[in-house]
């Protein structure tokens, strides 16, 4: 599964919010229609079976509410992939990684062998489950845990007991704390924070190029790992530098560096930071300090500016505007122009942004933006998480095209304005400037209508003490109770339904104006007047 990530560390963002975002793009020639839904309490199993690996796990009885972006279908499983509980903890599941071939064999992954023969008769061996993978993650992981930290220990036990049939990279955040953990083979990992001054970009590689093994097995202050990771890297000699070194280069160690990589992963990093950092070094030409085919792309850099939302949607459906590889561009030629694995791509399934803002109550903290199909041509729309129903207009997807719900509007307009780019290129962006205005100003209209029923509000500013604050913020049961009251969760769910009905009808009148200029300029047009 082809995704794109970025993590957007608290000091690195425009309000303070920890951020997290990402692409998940469907397999090449495939399209994968999606909803946006609250999964409650009652509704979590409680015994697990995946339907891609068979594996089966007993899970806890104790689950919290939360969202999910699961398959409008699910005819390969859930796919949860993205969602934020009633603890304020936001889970991104998965970003596909790239490994290597000493890794496989050291560790491999562990895979769905089917049964063999009929049951009752001689030489049947029963099937053997797989382990687990990005079908199941959000599903099994995110009702259970209260931090980002928990949510890299919940997993890193689930992978040590299960073992995966594929490498991913996903992401945690809570109010404080963003952590990104990636697998290592079939039963390994590695987790690091992501810096609080800092942003980081991952596309489709294993990208963490620095780690401390040191704090991962002692203190656990910005790392962790399985606990016998350094045996695991020493008998197997996995460490490629000439002299030792600390911090230790996962990328090296456990990614790849192929000549794939440098159409497909890397240039999408570097594009991403090089547009939040334009200036801080040369990005093109001879003298560029990163190229495209670059294998040292940081895996986190510090912004030349704030992060804002709408940067974020940006780089996510970027398409290498500005330079000699945009599909839909004047520069470059034919051998460049589409040469390049675009962020924005025609098989996009859904992006979810989970923001986390320090300075709300904990009952509106948490927002998840929501966009579906190709981000070249859609917008990103705000929603409450803490609510008990999500608008029918992104939760009632099927698999049926019908202009009627946001997934397959999305989807047409993409179809039609990709063949028109030019022609449609300002009615798409003024759509998108009118819609994230609308979606500002409901959250400013909520979050002013919670505040006022909020008896008890945590004010940051009024605290001396920052880890007093952060203390305070993170008392998980108060956080749920908080997060529990109705009344609340009505305003939210009034507010969320009142902006999907003005996005409806924003979306609707762009699909007439794309439809119209598409049709004007249809090939079999004739420009003799029957008049």
């Amino acid at each position: 599964m082809a995704c794109t990530t970025i993590l957007v560390g608290k000091n690195a963002s425009y309000d303070g919010s920890t951020i997290i975002a990402r692409n998940e793009d469907s397999q090449q020639g495939e399209f994968t229609s999606k909803k946006f839904v609250v999964v409650k309490p009652e509704d979590q199993p409680r015994h697990y079976r995946s339907v891609i690996s068979h594996v089966e796990i007993d899970l806890p009885d104790d689950p919290l509410q939360y969202t999910a972006v699961p398959d409008a279908v699910n005819k390969q499983g859930i796919w949860g992939e993205a969602g934020v509980n009633e603890a304020n903890v936001a889970m991104s599941a998965t970003e596909t990684l790239t490994t290597n071939e000493r890794v496989i064999g050291a560790d491999p992954f562990v895979e769905l062998t089917p049964a063999r023969g009929k049951e009752g008769e001689d030489g049947y061996e029963p099937e053997i489950p797989g382990g687990i993978g990005e079908e199941d993650l959000l599903t099994i992981v995110l009702p259970y845990i209260r931090s980002a930290r928990e949510g890299v220990e919940r997993l890193g036990a689930l992978l040590e007991e299960y073992g995966t049939y594929e490498m991913n990279g996903i992401a945690f955040s809570d109010v404080n704390e963003i952590w990104w953990l990636e697998t290592v083979g079939g039963h390994h990992w590695i987790a690091k924070r992501v810096p609080d001054d800092a942003y980081v970009t991952m596309p489709n590689q294993l990208g963490i190029d620095e780690f401390d093994i040191d704090d991962a097995l002692g203190d656990q202050e910005e790392h962790m790992c399985s606990a016998d990771l350094r045996e695991f890297i020493d008998d197997n000699h996995l460490d490629l530098a000439v002299e030792p070194v600390s911090p230790l280069n996962p990328r090296d160690m456990f990614g790849s560096h192929s000549d794939r990589d440098h159409v497909y992963n890397t240039p999408r990093a570097w594009y991403m930071q090089r547009f939040l950092n334009p200036y801080d070094e040369v990005w093109d030409g001879p003298d560029a300090a990163h190229r495209p085919d670059s294998d040292d792309i940081p895996w986190a850099r510090q912004p030349e500016r704030k992060i804002t939302i709408e940067d974020v949607k940006y780089v996510l459906s970027s398409h290498y505007q500005g330079t000699p590889y945009d599909p839909y561009g004047t520069l470059g030629d034919e051998s460049t122009r589409g040469s390049l694995r675009p962020i924005g791509i025609n098989r996009q399934s859904q992006l979810a942004v989970m923001q986390i803002r320090p300075y709300r109550p904990e009952s509106c903290r948490s927002i998840q933006w929501i966009a579906y199909g190709s981000n070249a041509f859609n917008t990103l729309v705000p929603f409450y998480a803490n609510v008990d129903v999500t608008p029918a207009y992104f939760a009632d997807t099927t698999d049926h095209v019908d202009s009627g719900n946001f997934y397959w509007a999305n989807r047409i307009i993409a179809a039609l304005a990709d063949a028109h780019f030019a022609a449609t290129s300002s009615l798409i962006d003024r759509y998108r400037e009118k819609t994230g205005g609308l979606g500002h100003r409901m959250l400013a209209a909520a979050d002013e209508q919670v505040v006022r029923l909020d008896t008890n509000p945590v004010d940051l500013d009024d605290l001396a003490d920052e880890e007093e604050a952060v203390d305070d913020v993170r008392d998980a049961d108060a956080i749920i109770a908080a997060v529990r009251n109705p009344e609340v969760r009505g305003i939210l769910a009034a507010a969320n339904q009142t902006l999907s009905d003005q996005v409806k009808t924003e979306t609707d009148a762009l699909l007439s104006d794309v439809l119209y200029t598409a049709s004007m300029n249809m090939r079999n047009d004739f420009h003799l007047s029957d008049n």
